[in-house]
Formats: structure tokens, sequence, C-alpha cells
């Protein structure tokens, strides 16, 4: 019997004598059991007044360091939660990416946060925007963490993956989690928290626990405060409802159930790629957590004269499918969740059945035990006049197939399913993928397109991926989680600062046109990154642009394009007043008078961005640039990257062009952090 405990202000909290029991999904035995008294007001003040000033102490990239550490440390003691992972009904390969699939999503997040987050408190999300005439007032959006807490309540299905999936963007923001895993799977979940928190790698107050009820600790959030919610639509919309969080405008993100569906393109045809694809897809889906997942095909959309192939081929597909102990290598179905959970999902597969005919499988158990169930696929032969298909959702192995006339129609059915996290279309035809993915978007978060050409790398209907948006619009909780650094987003504060150049440069961190510079106390390129200071500036010498400069470029590297080598041509372009000199010389030339060529702290050139031409340079025209600091970010313990301002300008101090280089520079051997 395990004591499932609650982590709360920093103890360790033991259930109470009347805490809720947790029974195998296998055996049914009672296994475990969760529920203990919690003083959630202290919960909240630990995370607000400990774990969220230690968060925010650190830089984005400190905080993605220890998010790849944590991932690491869980992967390394990840062992012990597969054994519990089977007590839930999941396979090997269910928990295959519930664990490792979590622990990925966590690494992808810490990789991000490092190449897409700068290493500092603050991001600036957005261009600059000039406010004034003459650019001395401006302004820039900022993001910056806020400074409450999240809570996140996960559904009992994915007990770890969903924890991690919401905790690594959290953490990467900078504010502390109170995590409320579902009662049936909370054993998993502990025991991964438990990995984490013992690991000591991210502060203390980052990370809370509650097994079991969360008591009142909804009614007393605040505006800073936010909650991601996954799970029914009807707890969710009791939970969001409620006058205190409306009150206070605290944020609430659902992920709900979701009638999804794949279709089938009329160019899949019977031996084609695609329709064995299909079928694979679809049987997937269906079995994989014993169709326990947010994302599974719950309808089968396919051309009306491809419906009776698909049954036969997906029955067939279906009766390979090995139901019993998930502890077992070659089970490749395990058990819903629980005995009530299979008893509800077979009420409402009752409801289904006054629409639609059973064409594969059976209201008897496979097994005697546990809360085994044999997968079922219906068939819709009108679901024009039908509701309940697309409305009622059976949270298990089952789908409904349907047919459809033409893609209009196709898109039609789709989309009364009222807003779905995924929509996926398996087709080679890309007018058929263009067209569906037109008619479709509006009502879906994820549109999944495969065919022979993908096939061998997707990852499949069903897997949300941290780079991609998870969630969906109407019925599936118009909420968004993942999605990248908009993931991390969801968690800080957007907000407009205006100011003067030098104002705006301060608080963001970063140089910007107007706010002032210093002259550099050497060749910028002849010190290292510890050394460079925000602002500081090189002034080059200027050069002359001849005529023998242009037409030796051109054919030095072939560009002979007319403007730069036909007079008459040139003027009759509206752009450009007569014969002018190639973009890319004057960077090459730029780089000419501003590059140390000895060797030095700056080790690699590594990109340009924001190049923008802005006046055309004429033979005797002269070339000036001027390199400052713009930003600076630590790499590795060895170098970092610097971004420089670069501003060309001519004889008269007209703007040629300007672009932001990036260099790779050194630490001094003495200065290394």
């Amino acid at each position: 019997m395990l004591e499932i405990q609650s982590f709360a202000a920093g103890k360790w909290v033991p259930p109470a004598k009347d805490a809720r029991p947790i029974h195998s999904a296998i055996t049914g035995d009672k296994i475990a059991q969760a529920g203990s008294p919690l003083d959630t007001q202290a919960m909240l003040d630990h995370a607000r007044n400990t774990g969220g000033p230690a968060l925010r102490a650190l830089t984005f990239h400190d905080r993605a360091r220890r998010l790849k550490a944590l991932a690491l440390h869980l992967k390394a003691h990840k062992k012990p939660l597969y054994a519990l992972s089977y007590t839930t009904g999941a396979t090997h390969a269910d928990s295959l990416i519930d664990i490792d699939g979590g622990i990925t999503t966590m690494l992808v997040f810490a990789s991000k946060g490092r190449r897409e987050l700068p290493d500092a408190h603050m991001y600036l999300d957005g261009e600059l925007e000039q406010l004034s005439r003459h650019g001395s007032f401006m302004g820039q959006h900022i993001c910056t963490p806020m400074l409450g807490a999240a809570v996140h309540i996960n559904a009992y299905n994915f007990p770890v993956w969903g924890m991690l999936e919401k905790l690594a963007p959290t953490l990467l923001a900078g504010v502390p989690a109170i995590i409320k895993p579902a009662t049936s799977t909370a054993h998993l979940a502990e025991a991964a928290f438990r990995i984490m928190l013992e690991s000591g790698i991210f502060p203390e107050g980052a990370m809370q626990f509650i097994a079991g009820g969360s008591g009142g600790l909804l009614g007393q959030l605040g505006p800073q405060d936010s909650v991601a919610f996954t799970g029914s639509a009807d707890t969710a919309f009791m939970l969001r409802s409620s006058p205190h969080l409306l009150r206070n405008s605290v944020r609430f993100t659902a992920e709900q159930d979701s009638l999804n569906a794949s279709i089938l393109g009329p160019d899949a045809t019977v031996g084609t790629p695609e329709f064995d694809l299909f079928i694979k897809e679809a049987a997937r889906e269906i079995t994989t957590k014993a169709g326990q997942k947010c994302t599974a095909i719950r309808r089968i959309i396919a051309p009306e004269a491809l419906v009776q192939p698909v049954i036969d081929a997906l029955s067939a597909k279906l009766a390979e499918i090995r139901i019993g102990d998930p502890a077992m290598r070659d089970t490749t179905m395990g058990a819903l969740v629980s005995e009530a959970q299979r008893a509800d999902v077979q009420a409402r597969l009752t409801m289904l059945t006054d629409e639609a005919t059973r064409v594969y499988g059976t209201n008897t158990a496979p097994l005697d035990h546990g809360a085994f169930m044999s997968p079922q696929l219906l068939h819709c032969p009108d679901p024009d006049a039908a509701k309940a298909v697309h409305e009622i959702e059976a949270f298990g192995p089952v789908s409904t197939i349907m047919p459809y006339r033409d893609l209009p129609h196709a898109a039609s059915l789709t989309n009364r399913g009222g807003g779905s996290l995924v929509a996926s279309v398996i087709t080679h035809d890309s007018g058929v993928a263009r067209e569906l993915a037109r008619g479709i978007a509006a009502y879906h978060g994820r549109i999944y397109v495969n065919d022979r050409e993908s096939m061998a790398e997707s990852t499949g209907h069903g897997s949300p991926l941290p780079h991609m948006v998870h969630g969906g619009p109407g019925r599936a909780g118009g909420g968004e989680e993942m999605g990248g650094i908009r993931g991390v987003l969801h968690y800080m504060q957007r907000t407009a600062v205006q100011g003067s150049p030098r104002m705006l440069a301060a608080i963001g961190q970063t140089w910007l046109a107007g706010a002032p510079i210093t002259k550099a106390k050497a060749h910028p390129f002849r010190r290292h990154f510890e050394d460079l200071e925000l602002g500081e500036s090189l002034l080059t010498a200027a050069r002359e642009i001849t005529l023998e400069d242009i037409e030796h470029f051109a054919h030095f590297t072939g560009d002979t394009f007319y403007a730069h080598m036909d007079e008459d041509a040139a003027k009759a372009n509206p752009f450009f007043p007569g014969r002018v000199a190639h973009g890319y010389l004057l960077l090459s030339f730029a780089a000419g008078l501003f590059v140390e060529p000895a060797p030095g702290p700056v080790l690699a050139n590594t990109g340009l961005n924001n190049l923008v031409f802005e006046k055309p340079v004429l033979a005797g025209d002269s070339l000036r640039a001027r390199l400052t600091v713009k930003r600076k970010t630590k790499r590795t313990d060895e170098y970092g990257e610097v971004r420089w301002h670069v501003w060309l300008t001519n004889q008269d101090e007209e703007t040629i062009a300007t672009y932001e280089l990036l260099t790779m520079v050194a630490f001094g051997q003495s200065q290394a952090p």
C-alpha cells in the first residue's frame, strides 16, 4: 500500500485517514491512497514569497540550464516509474510516450530557452516602435514573469508527460508551480515529482505537489496567478466560471476533451501507401493508452466508395491487437485506468450506437479482471443527420467511421466536432491538403498532414510536440500549451514600455539606435567578451567606391545584373539614378573596414540579421561603418555571442544600410566565469 503524499510549503504531508483509494487498473486491487489535509494559503505564500523571487533572480539561460539538468536527472532515475506506470493500465509503449516523452519535452524547452531567449530577466517582444518624428520617444513590448503561482491541474491519462509539458515552460518563464494530478494516477506523478524535488536543481518553492483534493486553492488565487487545466469540458466549465476567478481575472487555460477526426483523401485508394498509412494511424490511435488520449481519433471520415474497404482493413488490423498485462512486452493494448472509467466508456458507447452500428468489437470484456475492454469500431452511414457522434466522446478505444461526398462535405463533418485539438489528413494530393486545411483550420489547433513522403519520419496524429501549439478552439477549450516560446509567454505579462532610446536600452539590456554610444577603448575585435560594454562603438575610416570596384566585383562574382553594368538600363529603373554598387560589395567593403585580421577573441561570424539597404551607392561615393555592441549572451564557459549593430553611411552621413552582425567572442582566460 503506497501512501501518496503532498509536498506543501517545503514539507511532505501524509494522506489523511479518509484518503481516497487508488486501484490497480490490472487487478482492481487497492494499491495506494491519496488526499492530504493542506494549508493551501501557505502553499500560495510559499510559492509567491520564496519560489518566485528565487526563480526570477535567475536569467532565462540559468533556468534553461537547470531545466536540462532536471530532465537528465529524471532520465537517469526513470526505471521505477515504468513499474508504477503498468499499474495504470499503460503498456511499455504507452509508458514510453508518457515518461520519456515528458523528459524529451523538457529537454526541448531547455534547448529553445538557450537558443531563443536572452540571457536576461526580461524578453523583448517584437520590434522597437518609433512613436515620435525624430525618434526621441520610442516604444517596446517587454515580457516579465508573473509574480504569483501557476496552478497545474492535470489529467489521469499522462501523469508524467502532462506534468512536465506544463512545468517546463512555467519554470523557464520564472514562475513557481503547484501541481495537482488526477488522483487515479497520482502515485506515478508523485514518484516523478519526488525524483525532481530530491535533485535539488531548482530552488525551494519552485515546485509543490497536491495529492488528492485541492481544497479552497482556486478560491485564493489572485490576478498574478494562473490556472492550466487538462480534463473534461464539463469540469473546465465548472472551474473557469468560478466567480472568484472571473472577478480577479485569473488566467485560465484549458485543454479539454475533443472529437478529433482523421480524413482519408479521395486519392488514397486501396493499394496506395496512403491507404495503408491511414489504417495504421487509425488503429494506433484507437488502441494507444486504450484510447484514453485527448488527441485520439474519434471520427474516421472517408470517401463514400472507400468506407467498406476501410472498415474491412481496420477491423483486420484491430484483430491483431494483443490485450493483456501491460508489463508484458508483447501486449499492444493495456487496460483503461479504472473499472469506473470503463463503465463510463460503455455508457457513452451505448448512446453512440443509437446512431451508429458496431462493426468491430464486443460487449464482453477480453479478460475477467481489471479494466480491460476490446476496441470498438462503429459505422454511421448518415453523419449529416447524426448528432451524438459529433458531440459524445467515449474516452476509450472507440471510433466511428462515416462517409463524405466531396471535400467541402468532409470539412463540414470535421468541423461538426465544435472545435478539436487535432485533425489529420492522409493524402498525396497537395490540392486536397490545401483545400481541407483552408476548410478546417478555424476549428482546430493542429492539422497533421501525412503521406508517403513524410510517413517514415512523422510523429503521428496523436503526438503533440513541444515545438508546436497544443490546444484548440471551442469544445477543445480555447487554450494553447507548449508551442515553443509561445508556451513560456503564457506565464509572463506583456507590457508596453515607452520612453527615450536611452531608457529603453537600459530596461531591455539591449543597445538601441539613438541610445548613447561610447568610443571603443581599443578595437572591439581585440576585446574579450566580458570586457565589451553595451553601446561601445567603433567608427571606421571611409573608403571610396570606384567604377573599377563595381566592375571587378561583378565579373569576379558573376553578378552582372544590369543595374551594376548598364548606365541607361539602370537609369530606367525607378530605384536607381544610374549604375550602382552591389549590396554585397558594400557589406564586403564594410567588413574590410572594421575587421581586425590578426587572431584574437573573435572566434567566428555566425550570422547577419535584418539587413536593409536604404540608399544606392554610385561610383565616387564613400562608405563608412559604425560598429556598436548591441547585445551580449553567454553561450558556454569559453565564449559568448555578441550582436553588433552595423550602420553604413556615405560621405553626406546618409544611411546606406543597417544590419545586425553576430559573432562568437571568447572569454579572457583569467575572466572566464
